[in-house]
């Protein structure tokens, strides 16, 4: 058996991002050179753009390519902090259940700019504490930089109401920045309807090539930047462009944006079979997350075990799954989206999560769910 339910973490090339990619490596030329092989490179990385903003729905002009999400996170977070920081304003917030892409650099803006970070609360759903948002932009919206919420969780797949977020934050004129890089390609997501400031995606999650992501943002806004050299990307992400995989993400863009309903409508059926299934199995597991969800995440509690003990079991019975949860120094961490939720470290640490895609079917499933039984009760075992 060999089943892969990891795609929240990454999943497999298109074959249109395959194409492409191939299609790229026998071109010559820089994008930025004024002769004939320049400017037909430039050609295909504006066509590449044009099909990234129709995916998104935002001008072509919004899309600056970046290296990864996590560097398109890191440029928004710290450029649109960096535009309005001030004596008086230096306040950045973000939520307790963000990606380590936006804790990590609110932490650094902490420690070497001196900001203050503030981290939203969320229900025991997963959903951001909008009450808790309202008071807090209401006492303290003029010392705010920015505020930063995922499209979606990464571990629970809750979706987050990010158009009343930016609703809220309209009133004190304060920018949002959204991390979709889970939601993009998977459910509908649109920069324009929206309203955020800033919006960050990526490549490898919807098929294409890992190491290319986007930055979207708004057209006529320019925010210093993390890297300088030649001025490209709006002054904003310096360097040469790389085509081949900017071709490679427009393919992987367009393709998933052609499936995106009918594919979603197959993996929502296949989460709910795989949940049923689950509980069947295990009565006393819990399911964590609920409200609006994105179609393949799933992430379960099984009380008595220890999610690296399941995770072992599960990957020698061939099934790719995740901790969903960090490892620093070799030495496991509570998963800090489930603690946010209001689970023990214990709980936390007994957590999984299943990612599924439309590349899955119905008898991966099964064969997983029919594991149940004898890996859980393995890992309680060694759990003793």
């Amino acid at each position: 058996m060999s089943i892969y339910l990891d795609h929240a973490a990454t999943t497999p090339m298109v074959a249109a991002a395959k194409r492409a990619l191939a299609d790229q490596m026998d071109k010559l030329g820089n994008p930025s050179s004024l002769h004939m092989y320049g400017r037909a490179t430039r050609k295909d990385v504006e066509e590449s753009r044009e099909a990234i903003a129709r995916a998104v729905a935002c001008r072509p002009s919004e899309v600056i390519f970046t290296g990864s999400g996590t560097e398109a996170n890191n440029t928004a977070l710290k450029g649109l902090h960096w535009l309005r920081a001030n004596e008086k304003r230096n306040l950045v917030v973000i939520s307790e259940i963000e990606h380590h892409a936006i804790f990590d650099p609110a932490q650094w803006l902490a420690d070497y700019e001196k900001a203050e970070v503030i981290k939203l609360p969320v229900l025991a759903s997963g959903e951001i504490d909008l009450a808790f948002l309202r008071k807090l932009v209401t006492e303290r919206g003029n010392e705010i930089t920015v505020i930063s919420v995922m499209h979606s969780n990464n571990e629970t797949g809750t979706i987050q109401p990010v158009a009343e977020i930016v609703k809220i934050a309209s009133g004190a004129q304060i920018p949002v920045h959204c991390d979709a890089v889970q939601s993009f390609g998977k459910v509908p997501l649109s920069f324009k309807d929206l309203g955020v400031t800033a919006l960050t995606i990526s490549a490898h999650k919807i098929g294409g090539p890992m190491g290319i992501g986007a930055l979207i943002l708004q057209h006529g806004l320019e925010i210093p930047a993390l890297i300088h050299g030649g001025g490209q990307e709006r002054e904003i992400r310096s360097g040469t462009l790389n085509t081949p995989s900017i071709a490679a993400f427009a393919a992987a863009a367009s393709d998933a944006a052609s499936a995106q309903a009918e594919r979603a409508s197959f993996v929502s059926k296949l989460r709910e079979q795989f949940i049923a299934g689950a509980k069947a199995a295990i009565p006393d597991l819990i399911v964590n997350g609920s409200g609006e969800q994105l179609p393949g995440i799933i992430n379960l509690t099984f009380p008595g075990t220890e999610s690296d003990t399941l995770l072992l079991l599960f990957d020698a019975a061939g099934v790719a799954c995740s901790t969903g949860s960090a490892c620093s120094a070799g030495v496991h961490e509570p998963s800090h989206v489930l603690m946010a939720m209001g689970h023990s470290q214990v709980s936390a640490q007994s957590s999984l999560r299943f990612s599924l895609s439309y590349l899955n079917s119905e008898s991966d499933v099964a064969e997983v769910i029919a594991l149940f039984p004898s890996v859980i009760s393995r890992a309680r075992a060694a759990n003793l």
